[in-house]
């Protein structure tokens, strides 16, 4: 075994190792306190909103402007936060692993922001939200073809109390 691939395993289990700690798991943001998922049976819970209602929406290659199918999704999100007022949300925009890290960062904010914009005008109370950008930093996939890309420009809402 090279070097590269020694480093390479070490750092995924470093990765994985912290997957396992409350609070630095995908989606918690560092810090951000969520909820535990629950029941995806129940209305009201974070598996349910995950599941049932959708946590996240995309976006085209640079691009910050919804499309159809994320509005759709926004919609059904107001009106779920709107039955369950107990929560907030902080809103985390993503970007693939192209271009630097700066304009990635750029660009999930713009990513979040834009669905920040949107569930205000829809009826979501500012003060019940909060926007971060992890830029290119935390992937869903990791690989050099479109696929992955794709599924790496979100936007993902993540209940709190």
């Amino acid at each position: 075994m090279n070097n590269l691939s020694k480093a390479l395993m070490l750092v995924a289990a470093l990765a994985l190792t912290g997957c396992n700690k409350p609070g630095s798991g995908a989606g918690s943001g560092g810090g951000i306190e969520t909820i535990s998922l629950g029941s995806p049976s129940d209305p009201t819970s974070n598996a349910y909103f995950q599941g049932s209602v959708g946590d996240r929406v995309f976006f085209d290659v640079d691009q910050s402007t919804l499309t159809a199918q994320a509005r759709e999704i926004l919609e059904l999100q107001a009106s779920w936060l709107q039955g369950n007022a107990s929560y907030n949300i902080v809103i985390e925009g993503h970007a693939d692993e192209q271009g630097t890290r700066e304009y990635n960062l750029a660009l999930g904010a713009r990513r979040a922001s834009a669905v920040q914009d949107y569930l205000t005008t829809v009826g979501i109370n500012l003060n019940r939200m909060r926007t971060v950008s992890y830029g290119k930093e935390r992937p869903v996939e990791i690989c050099s073809i479109e696929d992955c890309y794709a599924r790496n420009r979100r936007s993902v809402t993540v209940l709190t109390e």
